[in-house]
């Protein structure tokens, strides 16, 4: 299996959406996905109860894709082997009247990972130029200063907004928050079929809403969408990776070893030593529980 190609995904210069793929398998069978991702999630595991005692840096791991794409179950495989108190995971829905009341930012401020932890944003800030965005009437919940009605709404409103984040993810890397930004790339004709297995299987019907037909129309001004917030925010910092949804468990081995690949750069994030103190009383302290045995 080769999977250097990942390297690949990374978004350095702008792209075109429809010239990027969306299915990979990296020329193995899903059972040596699963193995791949499995190993590598117990060496992420580790790397967070080290990143916990270090206590400098959190990871912020940012999902978004289009409806079936298969965020939640990424979730729920990649992260598997990880402390349960060592990753959070958040998933946006719409504002509350609360979040309403503030700027849009705020709700995802306060739900940024703490030091020592991994967050995760299934949905994330990204939803406020791209749901907004093919919906801008949604725009007029948030009460904004200047903008009266949808025709305020302009590409200066945007790019004001896409500047904003780029601040925003520029703060929260120079303060020690480590960011990852999965755009999963899901093929149309692949959505279709989900949508429809989630109709055919009793068990998946709950998923299905008649919405998600009405989003799917609008497709194409999605993918526009996307394009352009991928373009105008792929930073260093903050970098962007289009990741093949079109086969999950490639996909989930993708982000779990571009986590593992990028993270074990971080030559300084290494467990703390001990105080010299307790180190030269170590053997005392053995010797002392090895007298309460019995």
């Amino acid at each position: 299996m080769d999977i250097s190609k990942i390297t690949s995904f990374k978004v350095n210069g702008p792209l075109k959406l429809s010239n990027q793929q969306t299915y990979e398998d990296f020329g193995a069978s899903d059972k040596q996905l699963k193995k791949e991702y499995k190993d590598i999630r117990k060496d992420l595991g580790d790397l967070q109860d080290t990143l916990y005692a270090h206590g400098k840096y959190s990871v912020l791991v940012c999902l978004q894709g289009m409806d079936t794409a298969g965020k939640d179950s990424l979730i729920r495989e990649v992260f598997k082997d990880f402390n349960v108190r060592g990753v959070v995971v958040h998933s946006f829905k719409v504002p509350t009247e609360l979040e309403l009341k503030h700027d849009y930012l705020w709700r995802h401020y306060i739900a940024l990972p703490a030091k020592g932890k991994f967050g995760v944003f299934n949905r994330t800030h990204y939803e406020n130029v791209l749901v907004t965005r093919v919906h801008p009437e949604y725009i007029m919940g948030e009460n904004i200063p200047g903008i009266h009605s949808v025709a305020d709404i302009d590409q200066k409103f945007w790019d004001r907004r896409f500047d904003q984040i780029n601040d925003f993810e520029k703060h929260i890397a120079d303060t020690g928050t480590i960011i990852f930004k999965f755009f999963l790339h899901l093929s149309k004709e692949e959505q279709r079929q989900r949508l429809l297995r989630r109709l055919n299987l009793e068990r998946k019907n709950w998923k299905f809403s008649p919405g998600d037909l009405k989003e799917r129309e609008l497709w194409d001004k999605y993918q526009k969408c996307y394009e352009q917030a991928i373009n105008k925010t792929s930073k260093p910092h903050a970098p962007w990776y289009i990741v093949p949804a079109d086969n999950k468990k490639a996909a989930r081995l993708s982000v779990a070893s571009i986590l593992w690949d990028e993270l074990k750069k971080y030559k300084d994030i290494k467990e703390p030593e001990l105080d010299t103190k307790i180190r030269a009383d170590l053997d005392s302290y053995k010797e002392k529980l090895q007298k309460e045995k019995g």
